[in-house]
């Protein structure tokens, strides 16, 4: 085993063995996260506590458009999602179908998803933000019969959607037409004598499409026993605060991904806490308002989103914060980001890294370990990570490698695609998990963030990582974004270029370009400068808010550049 010979970091996480679900293999010198045999989300979450004594502290807070705001205990929740589950059975779903459910934040997502995981069933949550081209080819991979959706989204694009064929019922909140059902209706009805379905932790609960390196999305399932095999980790990056008396969690990313849902609301409700939602377009000012009058104590956000935060001049000042944690993950943390939300908000602040089919293996924790700016943090106990070349070999620290999991070890790996049960050769290299991310890790243990295998960049015989000229980009005062690509050059094989979005007050001309060009010499090296720097006044996104690199490789290749 990997772990034969490095240390066990045992001192580090000892106080979380018996704490979380956690114990430590002394003969093979690792941490093992246990798993029970016999799982359920719904019954796991809010079903743990609809029959205790916090059967009436608040599971969910939500806050309409027009300000007005609705409350639900965990035995109220626990019973509509009871309700629904049986209506959902007079429509024929059985363990293992897929439910599509479209409905945002929303008390109606809640309601499906626990209903769903109760039936043994699929949920397959879909974005607002989807379009009629990604809904076609979900529903034609899925074969979903059932979705629940919202008017405002779904009616919009239902006539340009082609692949209708396989959906039987629509379940409409908001204002649904005659060949609709109204989700209200699917409330009234009676729960005398439901059983929720039996599962063990292998059972299949969640069915996410995420886009593929190549061809169209995908759709990865993850089993009920995936809230257990992040519990030690989430533990670690709400800073061992999971657990903090009346906490309120909220995170502003969509419920659809995996940030939203299994990085804030189900770990909420696992350990018994109040859950946030409103679904409103991200802005600042909105979202520091909304954490002040709900009393947020933990978040989840985007490195994108707080970027945007921290765009505001004193928030405490404006707002009294009750904000004690976020944790954050999908793309690098810029350090500058990282030293706002520390010095200016006053919180812990904790990156993790992972993907969506096998996740949370690296981050911080404030609380046990000092958090060095700019860096992912270090390896999470019950994972054994290791930085590996094409071979798959394990690479020593100060080597730029890419990011892998010891296949055995790892209890956060998705089952297979929804279409091809199994784990992709491709993904795999001897009894390694192959990420695609590239890394250095240092002396200290911290892993030092590259960029992903088509990222790095090749120029005049160096690799150059991406993110650590983006995040000296970003120190400078006048940078409020970068971007970093290679352009291929004939003399250097690439070069780094650069796109920059400037703060309101800065001037986007050659000045401007030299003295960025000079300020990334001084603080890394002279050969990682960028030979281009191109002004943008917006990026392109992806549908979860990460730019879309691809787009300004592409732009890049166009550009006439003397090198």
């Amino acid at each position: 085993h990997p772990n034969m010979d490095k240390p066990s970091h045992l001192d580090l996480y000892r106080d979380l063995v018996g704490a979380v679900n956690l114990s430590f293999d002394s003969s093979g010198q690792r941490f093992k996260i246990d798993i029970p045999p016999d799982a359920n989300i719904a019954a796991d979450t809010v079903g743990r506590f609809a029959c205790s004594e916090r059967c009436g502290h608040l599971a969910l807070i939500h806050e309409n458009a027009d300000g007005s705001v609705e409350t639900f205990t965990f035995f109220e929740l626990d019973n509509l999602a009871s309700r629904f589950a049986c209506y959902l059975t007079s429509l024929g779903v059985t363990k293992g179908k897929p439910v599509a459910i479209h409905t945002g934040q929303s008390l109606q997502t809640c309601i499906a998803h626990l209903a769903v995981y109760k039936l043994g069933a699929v949920a397959l949550p879909l974005s607002h933000l989807y379009g009629p081209a990604a809904f076609d080819q979900i529903i034609a991979d899925s074969k979903v019969e059932i979705i629940v959706t919202r008017s405002e989204f779904f009616h919009p694009i239902k006539n340009q959607l082609n692949e209708l064929k396989s959906i039987r019922h629509i379940i409409v909140c908001g204002s649904p037409k005659t060949d609709e059902i109204d989700f209200n209706d699917c409330l009234n009805v009676s729960t005398a004598g439901f059983e929720p379905v039996a599962t063990n932790s292998e059972d299949a609960a969640l069915l996410l499409y995420t886009s593929g390196s190549t061809g169209s999305p995908k759709g990865l399932i993850h089993a009920h026993r995936i809230i257990h095999a992040y519990r030690p980790s989430l533990t670690l990056v709400y800073n061992l605060e999971i657990d903090y008396p009346n906490a309120v969690f909220w995170s502003p990313s969509d419920w659809a991904w995996l940030g939203g849902l299994l990085d804030c609301v189900l770990p909420a409700w696992q350990h018994g806490q109040t859950v946030l939602s409103c679904h409103r377009r991200f802005s600042a000012n909105w979202a520091f308002g909304l954490m002040e009058r709900h009393r947020v104590t933990h978040s989840f956000m985007t490195p994108t989103a707080l970027k945007r935060l921290s765009q505001v001049r004193n928030p405490t000042n404006n707002w009294n914060l009750r904000l004690r944690v976020i944790s954050t993950g999908g793309e690098s943390l810029q350090s500058s980001t990282y030293e706002w939300a520390r010095d200016e908000l006053k919180v812990a602040c904790n990156e993790f890294y992972g993907q969506t089919e096998f996740t949370d293996m690296i981050g911080s924790c404030t609380r046990l370990f000092p958090c060095v700016p700019g860096s992912m943090g270090r390896e999470f106990p019950g994972r054994t990570i290791a930085l590996i070349d094409d071979d798959g070999n394990a690479l020593p620290d100060g080597v730029v490698g890419e990011i892998a999991s010891w296949l055995p070890d790892e209890p956060t790996l998705f089952k297979g695609y929804w279409t091809s049960p199994n784990i992709p050769e491709q993904m795999k290299i001897g009894n390694w998990l192959r990420t695609g991310d590239y890394a250095l890790r240092d002396e200290n243990g911290y892993y030092w963030y590259q960029g992903r295998r088509d990222d790095l960049i090749k120029s005049a015989g160096y690799r150059i990582g991406p993110a650590e000229i983006e995040d000296a980009l970003v120190a400078h005062p006048d940078v409020a974004e970068a971007a970093v690509v290679g352009k291929p050059d004939a003399e250097r094989g690439y070069i780094v270029v650069a796109y920059v979005r400037i703060a309101d007050s800065a001037k986007p001309d050659d000045d401007m370009r030299r003295e960025l060009q000079q300020f990334v010499k001084n603080r890394l090296a002279a050969y990682k400068y960028p030979r281009h720097i191109e002004f943008i006044d917006e990026f392109p996104l992806t549908n979860t808010g990460k730019i879309r690199r691809s787009v300004l490789r592409q732009w890049s290749s166009q550009l006439k550049v003397k090198a």
